[in-house]
């Protein structure tokens, strides 16, 4: 809360502002750094009081990467395919340094203990998906942060619950994060003085994804695999949507548009706070629905997550054909 300030005094006297295109959604020249504040509070906090061991240590040498590699982008923009080599980098320090990997499908498929380079592979997947899709939300005053908030208040309380030995420090890296955005957030809600930017981004998205294999590897919950991606439901929704309906119309699933849940939203007549508390409130819908039924499996969970993806999607296309229909009429 106190660096934040700071922050954007420095940004408009160097002139270190976000420019407004065809896809954002803000209309003034507004700092984009704000994920230097989120880093600092994050990584202050943990190392004064937090435990380093079982892995946070590797964790954190993974964000400090990403976090110069995020701020080097925001400052003055880099290709995706530096920024793609620079997660490889940090995603192997914490799945070969500290052994962070997805060691079971606990059943999905039919499948239990997973080969070691289909381990090392898979889990590979799911840092590299989880951290693009918390920066591909990042499209609106307040979302990203909100979300994430939810994201890492949920794993966290299991964490302290049942983490034992083993994963409990991973609380306290969910605590820190939860404290950092909601000190951001003061400033970031609409209309935003300052955005998260990709160091923000970048950093709170390697952190949510170690959080939920961990959660996944903890087993505190029935049919865990579909509990987290219930937990992370409106990420990983929207980036596997707009990348579908991407390759469909035969673009490449990394082209930007406006096709985004937000933006979809917004279409509809929502104002900015109201979506974003909007899709704050169906993400946490669900991760009460996934709690609340982890005993029936991971089939049925899955099969009800997909069913209400489908739902949602096709409301979302019924209502963008009925808004064109509209305007040509």
């Amino acid at each position: 809360m106190f660096a934040v300030p700071s922050i954007i005094y420095v940004a408009h006297l160097k002139n270190i502002l976000d420019q407004p295109n065809l896809r954002t959604v803000h209309e003034s020249l507004t700092p984009r750094l704000g994920g230097v504040a989120v880093f600092a509070g994050f990584t202050s906090a943990l190392t004064i009081f937090g435990d380093l061991g079982n892995g946070v240590q590797q964790l954190l040498a993974g964000c400090i990467i990403l976090f110069f590699i995020g701020l080097k982008d925001d400052l003055v923009t880099i290709s995706a395919f530096k920024k793609f080599v620079v997660q490889l980098l940090a995603t192997g320090i914490v799945m070969f340094m500290a052994n962070i990997r997805i060691t079971s499908f606990q059943g999905v498929f039919g499948i239990e203990t997973l080969p070691i380079g289909m381990s090392y592979a898979f889990t590979f997947l799911v840092i590299i998906g989880v951290t693009n899709a918390i920066n591909l939300i990042d499209g609106l005053d307040g979302l990203a942060g909100t979300i994430v908030t939810i994201i890492a208040a949920t794993l966290g309380w299991y964490f302290y619950q049942f983490g034992g030995e083993k994963f409990g420090n991973y609380a306290m890296v969910s605590l820190c994060l939860v404290g950092g955005l909601l000190g951001f957030l003061r400033y970031n809600f609409h209309k935003a003085t300052i955005f998260m930017g990709d160091t923000g981004s970048l950093v709170c998205g390697f952190i949510i994804s170690i959080l939920t294999i961990q959660f996944i590897e903890m087993r505190a919950v029935d049919s865990a695999p579909s509990v987290a991606l219930g937990i992370l439901f409106i990420p990983l929704f929207d980036t596997l949507r707009v990348s579908f309906i991407r390759v469909m119309k035969g673009m490449s699933p990394f082209a930007p548009d406006k096709n985004h849940i937000h933006h979809r939203i917004l279409a509809m007549g929502f104002r900015q706070m109201s979506t974003v508390l909007l899709l704050g409130f169906i993400n946490a819908i669900v991760i009460l629905f996934v709690l609340s039924f982890s005993d029936w499996g991971n089939l049925y969970l899955l099969s009800a997550l997909l069913a209400f993806s489908l739902v949602l999607s096709l409301f979302l296309g019924v209502y963008k054909a009925r808004g064109a229909q509209t305007i040509a009429s």
